[in-house]
């Protein structure tokens, strides 16, 4: 239990790790949901997408969902994929907008080249960095990662990864084998001078190099200690979809073309669907 108070990487393997118990967390508890929420924004910043313009992007480590339901408010698609298929059991009880996938990122990620406009990942990569069997080998994983995710990229877009390094030994090698892949970029710290506000961000761009964003220095009153609240109620999505309207014909099927993709059962579509219908008394 000690191991949970500290870095989860030396409690285990992820998904052993986030069991169904710490996928419960991430739904439920106010203080979790806000951090998540206020990262994924971040990174999607320092993506540095066209304004106005939906892109196809790749959530890595998407756990519960809450980083994508913030790629979805802003007007994007995504694809999410997790190790541990407790989170991915509640994101999908949860209706995420994104299509999910259980796999290991130190595996690579299996997609076409091209295929994403971006990539975000949320607290994730530095479980690269611990070797759970006598195979893995940090180094090679975390190259395999790199590698791939290149690969899947558009030339010329970018990666955010928002990570927690054990200390700078770990972060180099992180960055190295970014590097060797083929990225260019570097790391974004923001509020340096913070213990609790600190964030690191990696930052790769799969093109030509570009100026390095600057970190934030300033930490606001929200940035302080926050008390965690639970619920037993659940957490509702915004709606996703700019442009389409709630409970109307086009949006639920949308809806049912993802639950389809997401191999879930669903009634065939008639000239009937997303039809209002007359209050019953």
């Amino acid at each position: 239990m000690s191991c949970r108070r500290g870095r989860p990487e030396l409690g285990g393997p992820p998904e052993l790790y986030y069991d169904q118990n710490e996928a419960r967390k991430y739904v439920r508890n106010s203080r979790m949901i806000d951090i998540q929420t206020k990262m994924a924004g971040r990174a999607l910043e320092l993506l540095d997408l066209p304004e106005d313009q939906p892109c196809y992007l790749l959530d890595i480590g998407c756990g519960t969902g809450l980083s994508g339901d913030y790629l979805s408010e802003e007007g994007h698609y995504w694809v999410g994929i997790d190790i541990s298929p407790a989170m991915l059991d509640a994101a999908l009880d949860r209706d995420t907008e994104g299509d999910l996938l259980l796999g290991d990122m130190g595996q690579g990620i299996p997609f076409k080249p091209g295929s994403f406009d971006g990539c975000i990942s949320i607290s994730a990569v530095q479980w690269l960095c611990n070797a759970d069997k006598k195979s893995d080998v940090p180094a090679k994983r975390l190259y395999c990662f790199f590698s791939s995710l290149y690969s899947v990229l558009v030339r010329g877009a970018r990666a955010v990864l928002q990570l927690y390094p054990e200390n700078s030994e770990q972060l180099e090698l992180i960055t190295t084998q970014a590097i060797k892949a083929g990225f260019t970029g570097g790391v974004v710290v923001d509020y340096p001078n913070s213990a609790k506000a600190k964030k690191f961000y990696l930052c790769l761009f799969s093109g030509p190099s570009t100026f390095l964003p600057q970190g934030l220095n300033e930490v606001t009153a929200e940035e302080g200690a926050k008390e965690s609240t639970f619920t037993n109620e659940r957490v509702r999505n915004k709606t996703a979809r700019r442009g389409l309207v709630r409970k109307s014909r086009a949006w639920v099927l949308e809806k049912k073309n993802r639950c389809r993709r997401q191999g879930r059962e669903v009634r065939p579509d008639t000239k009937y669907t997303g039809r209002n219908r007359k209050p019953h008394f």
